[in-house]
């Protein structure tokens, strides 16, 4: 999360100028040829054991995120990134309905604390809501899916090609994008992102792609391990974390302050996570006792 706070602040050097699917498919290739050399090194492998499984569990994140960029173009950022970290919630919610987990009171109250805190960060305008605001939370809910898949579906797959799978799936959806979209019309600067379908190939745009790829590989790689080895109604409630990293980037980057208001959010996040990593253990299924996740 922190390194995707801090990759995520330079977004508005590519969006400017920039096409969303040429941005996700270059920087899929770029991702792609660094796991390659990785790999080539003996430090991993790409092949997957179960290939429907990866290629299932990539469709389900890499559409999330498809989604997620594409909303920033039409709604407020804080409506947006509000409905995503819905996924924790979602996460939850499928560990008791489809796997049979029992989630205790602590993890619950973690859950609910940190999506306050994140509503408290970004503080979506509700007179900004429409029909098209409700995109955001498919973006949250196709991503609490994949993650729990990660351990689910794809347990004993390496952080690699979990990686790759993602990267791959994105880097198809850019390429099809930048096909079908008739590329005309579009609107200049930022508006214009999600529209273009190419933008400029000089220095500036691919050393911005490549600090892209190799950030978000780094920390996508380190959430997937994360999801592989946790359970992910534990792990999920870190990810709001993000919001604390983007706005501390924020502020040493860019100068732009932290109100008081989302100050009190971030509070609320740590303490989500302090919960989590102090009383609460790995969900369990019905008819055994969870160990400290009860009152």
């Amino acid at each position: 999360m922190a390194t995707l706070g801090l990759t995520d602040n330079f977004v508005p050097h590519i969006s400017e100028r920039g096409s969303l699917w040429q941005f996700h498919f270059v920087r899929s290739l770029m991702a792609m040829a660094v796991m390659l050399a990785v790999a080539a090194v003996g430090l991993g492998s790409l092949r997957p054991r179960r290939p429907w499984a990866v290629a299932g569990r990539s469709l389900f994140q890499a559409g999330s995120m498809l989604i997620y960029f594409g909303c920033l173009s039409v709604l407020p950022i804080g409506v947006v990134v509000a409905g995503l970290f819905t996924s924790p919630l979602f996460v939850v919610l499928i560990s008791i309905l489809f796997q049979g987990k029992r989630v205790g009171p602590w993890r619950w109250c973690a859950v609910g604390i940190g999506f306050a805190g994140a509503l408290l960060v970004i503080r979506p305008d509700p007179s900004a809501l429409n029909w098209v605001s409700f995109a955001p939370i498919l973006a949250g809910m196709l991503y609490a899916v994949g993650a729990v898949a990660t351990r689910a579906w794809c347990e004993g797959e390496t952080t690699l090609t979990l990686s790759a799978g993602f990267f791959a799936a994105l880097g198809v959806f850019g390429l099809v994008g930048m096909a079908l979209l008739p590329g005309t019309g579009a609107p200049e600067g930022h508006a214009g992102f999600v529209w273009r379908t190419t933008g400029p190939l000089d220095a500036t745009m691919l050393f911005w792609f490549a600090v892209q790829a190799v950030g978000s590989l780094i920390g996508i790689a380190l959430i997937f391990r994360g999801y592989l080895l946790g359970e992910a109604s534990h792990v999920a409630v870190f990810e709001y974390s993000l919001l604390v990293f983007a706005s501390f980037w924020a502020w040493v980057l860019w100068g732009q302050e932290v109100p008081p208001l989302a100050l009190a959010g971030m509070a609320l996040i740590a303490s989500a996570g302090s919960i989590i990593a102090l009383r609460s253990d790995d969900p369990v299924p019905p008819g055994r006792t969870p160990a400290g996740d009860g009152p």
